[in-house]
């Protein structure tokens, strides 16, 4: 039985057209991935009016985590406040690969137009870390980030916890945790085509498995397997696999995007459905004939140009003092 899918859009077809694609990881294919160069943060910075500032702190079990801090030159031109809406950055890649640096850009278009402070962290990856490593590695950076927000110029009222696919689940990790430990306050949280769920059983998933892609059903068992190493499937926190979570009350405003056409459709429309039945404020956007992480990848499209704008009109709405999200 052939398996129907969404349409891709048509412009983002012609530009995924001459883009090697692939149905599966494996260990060896991982560690090929890994020998790419990383971002060119400095080419992106080359134009912008911003501070770097390189630094680590201590993770639970007091390994350094590295974290790039990037700031307006002069934050207090804003127009806003000297203290500064803060960023901070979850990158993608599956839970496997990626740093800090990894899809930098869209966060910095908020450093541009918000004069927002991006913190990105560089959490340690899987396999060679499992179960909570990674998402407790970004906890206790955010940690760090508003406990010492007065000396990085950041309004410890205004930070936004964000991230793209893998960096959107771990996003969502953060903020439960952030929840249930009663701290740091998040105001905020932006899911980009977040990785949710690692039962990989909806029917997006089924959808696109067993066909090349940018995502695939089998990659995204592939990078679960690693992240969970020997955990049993009821031993899975919702703090890993933030579908799990049974109580998603007490959110702070949220924002899921997705695509039509990518794994991770259900899952993410599931999760702001759920903060919608406990009461919570979230906006879902799910682009019609968008494949996974496609403004990232392709962001001179048409339909890339609009889910960033779209993304970017909600912050200025949680941002402004006149008007909730």
């Amino acid at each position: 039985m052939t398996t129907t899918r969404p349409a891709l859009d048509p412009e983002l077809r012609e530009l995924l057209a001459d883009t090697p694609l692939m149905s599966q990881l494996s260990p060896e294919i991982l560690a090929q991935l890994r020998q790419l160069p990383s971002t060119p943060v400095e080419d992106l910075l080359a134009h912008r009016q911003a501070d770097r500032r390189e630094l680590t702190v201590p993770a639970k079990d007091g390994a350094p985590i590295p974290l790039s801090v990037l700031s307006p030159a002069n934050a207090t031109t804003t127009g806003r406040t000297t203290a500064a809406p803060c960023v901070y950055w979850i990158h993608g890649g599956g839970m496997v690969m990626g740093d800090r640096f990894s899809q930098i850009d869209i966060p910095l278009e908020w450093l541009d137009e918000f004069g927002a402070v991006v913190v990105s962290v560089d959490h340690r990856l899987a396999p060679e870390f499992t179960g909570t490593a990674l998402v407790e590695d970004c906890y206790q950076g955010l940690l760090w980030v508003a406990e010492h927000a007065e000396d990085l110029g950041i309004d410890p009222n205004r930070i936004i916890v964000a991230g793209i696919s893998a960096g959107g689940g771990l996003a969502a990790g953060v903020t439960l945790l952030a929840r249930d430990r009663g701290t740091p306050a998040i105001a905020a949280q932006m899911l980009i085509c977040p990785m949710l769920d690692h039962r990989n059983t909806t029917t997006s998933s089924r959808q696109y498995s067993g066909v090349p892609g940018v995502w695939t059903g089998e990659m995204n068992a592939f990078g679960w397997s690693c992240v969970l190493g020997d955990l049993t499937d009821d031993a899975v926190p919702a703090y890993v696999s933030p579908a799990l979570a049974d109580d998603l009350s007490g959110l702070p405003a949220t924002y899921i995007d997705t695509g039509s056409a990518e794994v991770f459709r259900d899952e993410d429309t599931d999760y702001a459905t759920r903060i919608w039945a406990a009461g919570g404020q979230a906006e879902l956007h799910v682009w019609a004939g968008g494949f996974h992480g496609f403004d990232a990848g392709f962001p001179q499209a048409r339909i890339s140009a609009t889910a960033r704008r779209t993304r970017t009109d909600w912050l200025a709405r949680l941002l402004s003092a006149d008007s909730p999200a």
